[in-house]
């Protein structure tokens, strides 16, 4: 009896074809050019910084303004890239952090001390974030319209509770850490809350299974439930995240300033938003990258910055930003039409 004769098999299935990686080095490898694009960016602004301004701009004080500047907003900006990956938006950032300012610094609770300040700063950023989670994950509310309630009544509380005055930060403890003697081998400790939380939010994105839900949840939400997860409450979960950020945020930004007023925060939405997307997260979710999103606080940070030391005016540095913004979402729109 004849035995019957397999088809050949078909060895292109096996291997793949000349000048393709796999799927998964191919991301590698187009998130690798991705990063070394923005330190290009980077690289060339100090360029630019120390050729027009090179006795001010390369001094260390003024590097350490710089990363000191870039620390408050770039706390907010990692909360703000776990929220955009996973298919959302936070237009309340800016207003959070105010209101936590404001409150963390009234006199009140500045009798609580360092502890005190913090820990109602916190707080306040993490209640706040509470409300636009239980507003989007379970009223059903649009992100957008859920944060931008957030935003005027944030923006009006701290405003209520100032009254429109500035509010000193008495609290030695507190004023202390924006000295020059508790630097640390001189980084400014704000610095270095900067980098912690961004080592954490790099390995809670990218190590643990709540950053790969939150990826799979902004990739395809009805997917992601399908599969066993609740996306309701890991979309809740993300904007206590968010808030969190902005409450860390509001401490720092009290060092740094020195006192707590209801302006405190403002467009922070925008640039985070902004430093997000040139860094490489995805506005319609489903990915997210951390790295890239510290590279574009610094790059913006370090625009104000030049612009700054060589008295240009605020609306240029404003399209400058805009520009860029709109070339980093063409360049996103390209890369996804190829892949």
């Amino acid at each position: 009896m004849t035995q019957p004769v397999s088809p050949p098999r078909d060895s292109t299935a096996q291997v793949p074809s000349a000048g393709r990686l796999p799927g998964w080095r191919h991301l590698v490898a187009r998130a690798d050019v991705r990063t070394l694009s923005l330190v290009g960016v980077l690289a060339v602004l100090v360029v630019i910084g120390g050729a027009t301004k090179p006795d001010e701009f390369l001094d260390t004080r003024n590097l350490q303004l710089v990363l000191t500047q870039a620390s408050v907003i770039g706390v907010v900006t990692v909360g703000m890239t776990f929220v955009i990956t996973s298919g959302g938006i936070d237009l309340s950032v800016g207003a959070i952090v105010a209101l936590a300012s404001v409150w963390a610094t009234t006199v009140a609770t500045q009798e609580y001390g360092f502890a005190g300040i913090l820990f109602t700063a916190v707080v306040v950023g993490v209640g706040c974030g509470l409300v636009n989670g239980l507003l989007v994950a379970y009223g059903g509310m649009v992100p957008f319209i859920a944060t931008l309630a957030m935003l005027a009544s944030a923006r009006g509380l701290a405003l209520q509770i100032t009254e429109g005055r500035t509010q000193i930060v008495t609290v030695d403890g507190v004023l202390n850490l924006g000295e020059r003697d508790s630097y640390v081998l001189g980084i400014p400790p704000l610095v270095l809350v900067f980098a912690v939380v961004t080592a954490i939010g790099w390995l809670v994105l990218n190590r643990t299974t709540f950053g790969r839900r939150t990826v799979a949840v902004g990739g395809n939400a009805e997917a992601a439930r399908l599969a066993g997860i609740d996306v309701r409450r890991q979309r809740l979960y993300l904007y206590l995240l968010s808030g969190l950020c902005c409450g860390i945020a509001a401490f720092l930004l009290v060092i740094l300033s020195g006192s707590g007023q209801n302006t405190n925060g403002n467009l922070y939405e925008l640039d985070a938003i902004a430093a997000a997307i040139i860094g490489g997260t995805l506005l319609s979710g489903g990915r997210g990258t951390i790295t890239g999103s510290v590279l574009g606080v610094l790059i913006f940070t370090t625009i104000t910055n030049i612009f700054a030391l060589n008295n240009l005016q605020s609306d240029v540095q404003q399209i400058a930003k805009g520009a860029i913004i709109v070339a980093a979402v063409l360049v996103q729109r390209r890369t996804a039409s190829t892949t």
